[in-house]
C-alpha cells in the first residue's frame, strides 16, 4: 500500500518591502545629491546649460549627474553592472518625450514636470522586474 506523506509547505519567498522600500528611497536621495553636486560643480567652472535655451542638453546632463550618483550608490550596494546600467537608462528615458517638444505639442515645462514625475515610477517598474535583488540586504 502507497502511503503519501504531507509535509508542511515551502513558504513562498516573498520580497522584503522594507528593504525594497530603502533601497528605493537611497536611489533617491543619491540621485538628487549627485543632481545638486555636480550641476554645482559645473556651475563653477562655468559649464552651466539653460533648459530655456538647450533643453535637450540641460536634461540630458541632468539625467547623467543623477546616474552617477545612482550608479555610484548602486555598485556600493552591491548590484552589477546591469541592473545599474538598466535602473540608469530609465534616467534617459523621458528623452524620447523631445520631439513632441520641437513639434510643438508639448511645452517645455510639460516636458520638465513629465520627465521628472516619469522617473519614479519608471525606477519602481525596474526594481518590482527584479523585485529579488532590490529585496534583498545588500
Amino acid at each position: 500500500m502507497t502511503s503519501i506523506q504531507l509535509t508542511p509547505s515551502t513558504p513562498v519567498a516573498r520580497p522584503q518591502w522594507r528593504v525594497l522600500a530603502r533601497h528605493y528611497l537611497e536611489m533617491v536621495v543619491a540621485m538628487f545629491v549627485a543632481m545638486g553636486v555636480l550641476a554645482l560643480a559645473r556651475a563653477a567652472v562655468g559649464l552651466t546649460v539653460s533648459a530655456h535655451d538647450h533643453l535637450g542638453l540641460a536634461y540630458l546632463l541632468m539625467a547623467t549627474d543623477m546616474s552617477v550618483g545612482m550608479a555610484a550608490m548602486m555598485r556600493w550596494r552591491g548590484h552589477g553592472w546591469r541592473s545599474t546600467l538598466e535602473m540608469c537608462a530609465v534616467m534617459y528615458a523621458p528623452l524620447l518625450l523631445l520631439p513632441l517638444v520641437w513639434s510643438g505639442l508639448l511645452g517645455r515645462t510639460g516636458f520638465m514636470v513629465i520627465a521628472h514625475v516619469a522617473m519614479f515610477p519608471l525606477m519602481l517598474a525596474v526594481m518590482l522586474r527584479r523585485r529579488a535583488e532590490y529585496a534583498h540586504c545588500h
